[in-house]
């Protein structure tokens, strides 16, 4: 695995500077107090992940001109605005080793502030002179509220299926990485069938990369995460792991683990005995195996282009989703 990420962290080193500089950039004009509580977040070691696909995506189909990296940053701003959004809505304490900004703040600041990352987004977007860059980002923001109030919707509720599971992280997460890819390839020009297949590819890393996500919950220490292991479940978050083992396991642990489930003050022990209870059942098998198969799909879908660098950085990105720590 680390193999892998220095492997990817070289090959993006120029690409990750230039979007560092656009960001800094791009928040300098403005009121010192949105710089702030954006840049608690913007600068607490995200991983760009978001803006990086777009400016390979872009180099993938040729694009020569200077702008992919201020246009990357629009999947920044949008991806942080809906942390800032979602931290305050689920209650959340820490975010990437760092207190929340709204308490850190207030309430009303962390949700202006995302507003105006929103917004700061749709302003970059609409100076790409492109009609279907500026509908695929208002699609997102639409997309990702909808996620949001879906999540909210089911919040802590056992009977969530797998396709509502897969609904909200569609919504939530997929779309970002999907519209981020598809912007690249926009941008540069690229013809309709290659704009589709890497809009694939970024509908299915989105996938993948959300359910590796909600392993972590139920794998990885604080250190590792930048938050407490089972904080999604604390939030009332049902993810693929627990929703297969529950939809598996005999009436004796069901029962079990809807009790734990139950109390958002469950004890370390208790969440023990859950995931013990998830790998018994087959929830955490289940969720790597659909993960594997959907970064399967999106590498098939870098197929119709010509190898290169790129290209091969985008598929080192896909197996790298599945691995990581954090």
């Amino acid at each position: 695995m680390s193999d892998l990420k220095d492997k990817i962290m070289i090959a993006v080193r120029d690409d990750f500077a230039a979007i560092e500089k656009a960001l800094a950039e791009n928040m300098n004009p403005y009121f010192d107090l949105v710089s702030q509580v954006a840049g608690h977040i913007l600068f607490a070691g995200g991983k760009r992940l978001r803006p990086l696909l777009m400016v390979l995506c872009a180099r993938l189909c040729g694009y020569t001109g200077h702008q992919a990296a201020r246009f990357s940053i629009i999947f920044e701003f949008l991806h942080t605005a809906s942390l800032l959004h979602d931290d305050l809505v689920d209650g959340a304490e820490m975010r990437r080793g760092r207190q929340v900004a709204n308490q850190k703040w207030d309430n009303s600041t962390a949700v202006l502030t995302g507003d105006f990352l929103l917004a700061r987004g749709l302003s970059i977007a609409a100076a790409t002179g492109l009609r279907e860059v500026i509908e695929t980002i208002a699609q997102i923001t639409e997309n990702m509220s909808q996620g949001e109030i879906r999540q909210l919707e089911k919040k802590g509720d056992i009977s969530l299926t797998e396709n509502d599971y897969l609904e909200v992280i569609r919504c939530k997460t997929a779309v970002l990485f999907q519209g981020a890819c598809r912007t690249g390839a926009l941008v540069a020009g690229e013809n309709a069938d290659m704009v589709q297949a890497l809009t694939d590819y970024g509908y299915h890393l989105g996938l993948a990369f959300q359910m590796a996500d909600d392993l972590l919950d139920y794998t990885q220490d604080f250190g590792s995460l930048g938050k407490h292991a089972g904080a999604d479940l604390r939030e009332g978050k049902l993810t693929l792991p627990l929703i297969h083992a529950l939809s598996r396991a005999p009436g004796k642990d069901k029962k079990r683990m809807v009790a734990i489930i139950a109390n958002p003050d469950f004890t370390p022990t208790e969440f023990t005995d859950l995931v013990e209870m998830l790998k018994c059942h087959g929830g955490i098998a289940y969720t790597e195996a659909q993960a594997a198969a959907h970064i399967k799909k999106a590498k098939q879908m870098l197929d119709p282009f010509d190898n290169s660098v790129t290209k091969g950085t985008l598929a080192d990105i896909a197996d790298y989703a599945l691995v990581r720590n954090a």
